[in-house]
C-alpha cells in the first residue's frame, strides 16, 4: 500500500518555485536583518531553483542578487564599524 504519490515532473518544478520566492523573500529580508545567515540561504536556494528549472527564474536570480547583496552590504558595515554586527 502506497500512501503518498510518486514525485512528478511538476512536483518537482513547483518545488523549485517555492525555493526561487523563498531566495527572493530571504534575500530581501537579510537586507535588514541577520544578513551573514540569510544571505548565503538566499544564494543556495536560488542556485538549486535555477538547477532544478523553476518557471520563476527572475525571481531566483533576484533572489541570487539579494543574497549577494545581504553579504556586500555586511562586508561594507564590518569595514565600518569594525565588527560583524551592525546597528542604525
Amino acid at each position: 500500500m502506497q500512501l503518498t504519490a510518486p514525485a512528478t515532473r511538476r512536483t518537482a518544478v513547483r518545488d523549485a518555485d517555492g525555493m526561487a520566492v523563498a531566495s527572493f523573500i530571504l534575500g530581501l529580508l537579510g537586507l535588514l536583518v541577520l544578513n551573514l545567515f540569510l544571505g548565503p540561504i538566499a544564494i543556495v536556494l536560488a542556485g538549486v531553483a535555477l538547477w532544478r528549472g523553476t518557471a520563476r527564474r527572475g525571481r531566483a536570480l533576484l533572489g541570487l542578487t539579494l543574497g549577494v547583496a545581504d553579504l556586500l552590504v555586511l562586508v561594507a558595515f564590518m569595514q565600518v564599524d569594525n565588527t560583524v554586527s551592525w546597528s542604525f
